[in-house]
């Protein structure tokens, strides 16, 4: 890398900004990593790669490493409110259905994806952009640590609720509320727990699952339907006291998952599902990544369409910057990428709000959709319809200067 390769930002340290540190610095840039938590993010749920997303990981040589750090889910298993299984998905050699055959999770896959850049390009942690001013040369932020820097280039590879994205985007990010509030934590593993991924629906939307991980405990996660209450701010206790008043008589191991979440506060979180889109993903020579650009619910499809992001980011850079500039780079980013996300932002008709009854009545009908849907003559098209839809982007464009070695 010589001393005149252009300087990219990228803010955003969890899965969509380490993969694109590894491809620009392939393809001849200097991206500096910036992430707002004071140090990498070792808390999260398990991920699903699949499809375009395994063939990224594929050129960043990680397969295996992936496959080594698996969670060891066998598949997927519904169950009543007394824990009964009544249906379910296991996975199979060679596909991907509720259970991806490489899954992993978040904290894991965010290490060996910065693992790659560690010793090449600064990760720096604890700070995060405040300000952004761009002219035709460049973009100059002002962090919150103090002072200004000035970069070729901005990527904002955040969450959905970026708020550097504001700074840029404002009014121009369109929300679509999808009703949904999910809490995710880890908490300690009991005998009784298995290698299946336990999916509980409940009357009154509500529905409670556990996974399992690699590392000795479990992950679960509370979903339900509600207004929107602001409950993403309101703080851990007062979190967890409308947690346990909401699931009070859910049954099965809800008041164990509720313990565990107080337990490991640092591992606990909780979102609000709502669709991203913008009517363009760049701004100047800012452009939005990921979640950040396209987030949208629980699609099985997010961690995948990060990876091929930030691929198809950094190629169509590396091809056409030094000759025509950002604008046909991002041009070509979003030809190419926008499809997809746009396919995996439009949920069947009815999802998710159908998977979340209200009453006795609905949570009958969903069971037997689950039951016929689990039937080996049904279960690999269930699968491929509502979990593991076919991509659009079945194979990624040709960059270059990131071919695998």
């Amino acid at each position: 890398m010589n001393s005149q390769s252009p300087t990219v930002l990228i803010s955003g340290g969890s899965i969509a900004g380490p993969a694109l540190a590894w491809a620009l610095r392939r393809a001849g840039f200097a991206p500096t990593l910036l992430e707002r938590a004071p140090s990498m993010r070792v808390a999260g749920q398990n991920l699903d790669i699949r499809t375009t997303g395994r063939a990224v990981i594929e050129q960043m040589g990680l397969t295996e490493a992936v496959l080594k750090q698996n969670t060891g889910e066998r598949g997927t298993r519904f169950l009543d409110h007394t824990g009964r299984s009544y249906a379910e998905f296991p996975v199979e050699a060679g596909r991907d259905g509720s259970t991806a055959e490489m899954e992993i999770l978040r904290g894991d896959l965010s290490r060996l994806l910065l693992d790659l850049t560690e010793n090449e390009i600064p990760h720096r942690y604890g700070d995060h952009v405040t300000a952004v001013e761009q002219s035709p040369e460049g973009v100059e932020v002002t962090l919150a640590s103090g002072g200004t820097e000035r970069y070729d280039l901005m990527v904002i590879a955040e969450g959905r609720r970026s708020r550097t994205r504001t700074l840029v985007f404002g009014d121009d990010v369109v929300w679509r509320d999808l009703g949904e509030y999910v809490a995710y934590g880890t908490i300690d593993r009991t005998d009784d727990d298995d290698d299946w991924w336990h999916w509980m629906t409940s009357t009154n939307s509500r529905m409670i699952a556990l996974r399992p991980d690699n590392k000795g405990t479990s992950r679960a996660n509370l979903a339900f339907f509600a207004p929107d209450l602001g409950l993403e701010s309101i703080g851990f206790e007062a979190q967890m006291h409308v947690l346990r008043a909401h699931f009070a008589d859910a049954g099965w191991k809800t008041a164990r998952i509720l313990d565990g979440f107080e337990a490991y506060p640092q591992e606990f979180y909780l979102e609000r599902f709502a669709r991203v889109t913008m009517p363009s993903w760049s701004r100047g020579r800012v452009v939005a990544l990921g979640d950040a650009a396209w987030g949208s619910g629980p699609t099985g499809m997010g961690t995948s369409l990060a990876l091929a992001g930030a691929y198809v980011l950094a190629g169509e850079l590396g091809e056409s910057y030094a000759g025509s500039g950002p604008a046909a780079a991002f041009a070509g980013y979003e030809r190419v990428m926008r499809p997809w996300a746009d396919k995996v932002q439009n949920f069947p008709p009815g999802i998710p709000r159908l998977m979340f009854p209200k009453s006795r009545a609905g949570l009958k009908v969903l069971k037997a959709v689950h039951r016929v849907a689990a039937s080996p003559r049904v279960r690999h098209l269930a699968e491929q319809k509502l979990v593991s839809r076919p991509s659009p982007l079945p194979h990624l464009p040709d960059y270059p200067a990131l071919r695998a070695e």
